[in-house]
C-alpha cells in the first residue's frame, strides 16, 4: 500500500536499503517469491525475501519435514534448494518482471561454502536490493556449528561475504544470551542491518510409535508460539545498539503483532508462518499498520521504531 492511499508514509530505510513500508516475506515461507503473484502485487511489498540458497544443490532433510503445533509449526526442510546459479538463470527473471525488490538469503555449512555462494551473486541487477546470510537456521545436521552463536564465527563468515556490491544483513538466532554483542559483531564485519530472529529448536514425539514426528528429530519452531521470544530479542538488541538497523520477524500474523516489533526496535519486518495460512498476510499486514496509524495520529510509521523504550 502506497503512502497515497493513506495518507500515512509507511516508507523505511534498513541501512541503506529504502523500503516503501516495512513488511517483507520471510526466507523459507513463501518459496521464490513469484508463488504470490497471483495473490498480491510483489511490488507492494517492502521486500521478498527468497528461500536460503547454498551454492549447490541442496537436498535436505528426510520427510517429514512439516508439523504443525498448537500456536505455529515446525520445519525441518533443511534448506532444499536448486543453488544459486540455477536460482539466479530459472527464478530470478520473475522477480524482476514483477519489479519486486529481492532480498538473496544464502546459507553454507563452512564459510568457504557462504563465500562460494556470494562469489555467484556478482552483477545482480537492481532489483536485488540485499544479501540475507541466514546464519542461524538450526536444521543444520550439526547444530554445535551455529555461525551466530559466535561473536568469532559471525565475524568470519560476514567478512568473507563482504565481497558483494549489495548490502549485506545477517540473520541471527534467539538461541544465545551473547545476542546483542554477536549483532554488534556482524555489523562491525560488514553487515548493515541484522535479521532477528530465527526459529527456536524444538521437537514433536509420536506416543503410539515413541519416536521423533520429524525425519530429522528436531526442527525450528516458528509462529505466534515464538514472538514473546524474538520480541524480546529484538527489545534487547535496540537497547544495546539504537542505532544499528533491526529487521524483526517472528510469530507475525497481523497488524499488532508488527507493531510489537517496531516499537521494541526493528525498521524492517518479516512475516512467515502466517503465509501459509493465508497468502496475502504480508499485505493485510501492510494495510493494517496504514489503518493503525491513521486512526492513532501516526503520519509516519519511523516514528514509532524503538518507541517501548525509556528515551
Amino acid at each position: 500500500m502506497r503512502r497515497s492511499e493513506a495518507n500515512v508514509d509507511l516508507t523505511t530505510a534498513v541501512g541503506s536499503v529504502n523500503l516503501p513500508n516495512p513488511v517483507m516475506t520471510a526466507s523459507g515461507t513463501a518459496g521464490y517469491g513469484s508463488e504470490l503473484c497471483e495473490y498480491m502485487n510483489l511490488e507492494d511489498l517492502g521486500a521478498i525475501v527468497v528461500k536460503s540458497l547454498h551454492a549447490d544443490k541442496w537436498e535436505g532433510n528426510a520427510s517429514p519435514r512439516l508439523h504443525p503445533t498448537p500456536s505455529g509449526m515446525l520445519n525441518s526442510v533443511g534448506l532444499q534448494g536448486p543453488g544459486v546459479k540455477t536460482w539466479v538463470e530459472e527464478k530470478l527473471p520473475s522477480l524482476v518482471k514483477a519489479n519486486a525488490r529481492v532480498v538473496v538469503s544464502i546459507w553454507g555449512s563452512t564459510v568457504e561454502e557462504f563465500a562460494k555462494a556470494a562469489s555467484l551473486l556478482k552483477n545482480m541487477p537492481e532489483q536485488v536490493v540485499a544479501v540475507e546470510i541466514n546464519a542461524s537456521c538450526p536444521n543444520l545436521e550439526d547444530r554445535r556449528k551455529l555461525f551466530s552463536h559466535s561473536v568469532q564465527a559471525i565475524s568470519e563468515v560476514v567478512g568473507a561475504v563482504n565481497l558483494l556490491d549489495k548490502p549485506i544483513w545477517a540473520k541471527l538466532s534467539p538461541n544465545t544470551p551473547e545476542l546483542p554483542d554477536i549483532a554488534e559483531a556482524a555489523h562491525k564485519a560488514g553487515a548493515e542491518a541484522v535479521v532477528i530472529a530465527n526459529t527456536v529448536l524444538g521437537m514433536k514425539i509420536d506416543i503410539e510409535t515413541r519416536k521423533p514426528i520429524l525425519g530429522a528429530k528436531r526442527g525450528g519452531l516458528s509462529g505466534p508460539a515464538i514472538r514473546p521470544i524474538a520480541v524480546r530479542a529484538v527489545y534487547d538488541t535496540y537497547e544495546a545498539h539504537p542505532d544499528l538497523p533491526i529487521i524483526g520477524v517472528g510469530g507475525i500474523t497481523n497488524a499488532d503483532d508488527a507493531l510489537e516489533f517496531i516499537l521494541a526496535g526493528a525498521t524492517g519486518l518479516q512475516v512467515g508462518t502466517a503465509t501459509f495460512g493465508d497468502p496475502r498476510a504480508c499485505k493485510k499486514v501492510i494495510s493494517g499498520i496504514s489503518n493503525w496509524c491513521k486512526k492513532h495520529g501516526v503520519e509516519r510509521v519511523s516514528e514509532l521504531i524503538g518507541g517501548a523504550h525509556d528515551r
